[in-house]
């Protein structure tokens, strides 16, 4: 099975879990996730399947939308309502100061990832350190919040809209907004409703996987491979120009069905006379060829 499906990720489950799952349920082992999301949250999670694996670097490079309930007054050593508290202050703030400080975090930053966390020091995860009583300093790390709104304001209680770049950890700017304030912060729950185009009214439980595994049904849900590309533009390449692409090779325009124009280094999706989706390739310039760049469908045909 080659695809992408949007599954819904339930509380108490880390992504590997969700893999681990779906293993079981599909009895397939070729599965792979898009981009971690910590056990207490929830919200799409997609899932790579067969050659579609080939995409989960490209999945979790994708600008990601959340839904995130800030506690005000409150900090706790992994930044979100499961860890231990910290500190607790009351919060006596105005909705213009919050509004003016959530707002401010709008655009390019340094954010420090937070202790409990995956990220890798020296080999070993940050998470680990810090349940072994250690905590070392984290080097701040550039980011981008591309929208950021205010959903609700019950305080202490704040619910945000977050649209950010690759590598943001949404307990951190939880953290940070309420530094900003002087009361602190951490997140009570958290919902990732986007992850470039896929969205959480179109995502399955693991519990509707099963159901339609039993149906035979999986395959409505099966999203193409090259659903990832669909902004790029697309060549057809003519059949004496199938050797060439099944097997990663360049390839002039003279095999091109399609003529289209491209910028130097402009990638592209690459099929075949039959459109079956081989490649995403890139336009050279210099050579007046098409390079590829990552290959899905390799020495099969």
């Amino acid at each position: 099975m080659d695809g992408i499906i949007n599954i819904y990720k339930e509380k108490g489950f880390t992504s590997h879990d969700v893999v681990a799952k779906m293993r079981g349920i599909l009895k397939q082992k070729k599965i792979g996730h898009t981009g971690t999301l910590d056990p207490d949250a929830t919200g799409v999670l997609p899932i790579c399947l067969g050659k579609a694996t080939k995409v989960c670097d490209l999945l979790t490079n994708q600008n990601k939308t959340y839904e995130a309930v800030i506690l005000l007054g409150v900090e706790t050593d992994t930044e979100d309502i499961s860890g231990t508290v910290i500190r607790k202050q009351e919060v006596t703030l105005t909705s213009e100061e919050v509004e003016e400080a959530v707002l401010s975090f709008k655009g390019k930053s340094m954010q420090i990832p937070p202790m409990y966390s995956a990220l890798k020091v020296n080999g070993k995860k940050l998470y680990e350190l810090a349940r072994e009583g250690k905590e070392i300093e984290r080097k701040p790390r550039p980011i981008e919040i591309f929208e950021i709104k205010i959903i609700k304001m019950e305080l202490p209680y704040l619910t945000v809209e977050v649209t950010c770049s690759k590598g943001t950890y949404i307990r951190s700017l939880a953290r940070d907004i309420g530094k900003k304030l002087g009361v602190g912060g951490c997140i009570l729950e958290l919902k990732r409703t986007r992850v470039r185009d896929f969205l959480i009214k179109d995502s399955i439980t693991l519990e509707e996987l099963e159901k339609r595994k039993a149906e035979n049904s999986i395959e409505e849900i099966l999203m193409p491979v090259d659903t990832v590309f669909s902004d790029y533009k697309e060549i057809l390449v003519k059949k004496e120009g199938h050797p060439l692409i099944y097997n990663g090779n360049y390839i002039s325009t003279a095999f091109i069905k399609n003529q289209i124009s491209c910028k130097d280094q402009e990638s592209v999706r690459v099929y075949d006379d039959d459109m079956c989706f081989i490649a995403i390739y890139q336009w050279e310039e210099k050579r007046k060829q098409f390079k590829p760049k990552k290959m899905f469908l390799l020495n099969e045909k």
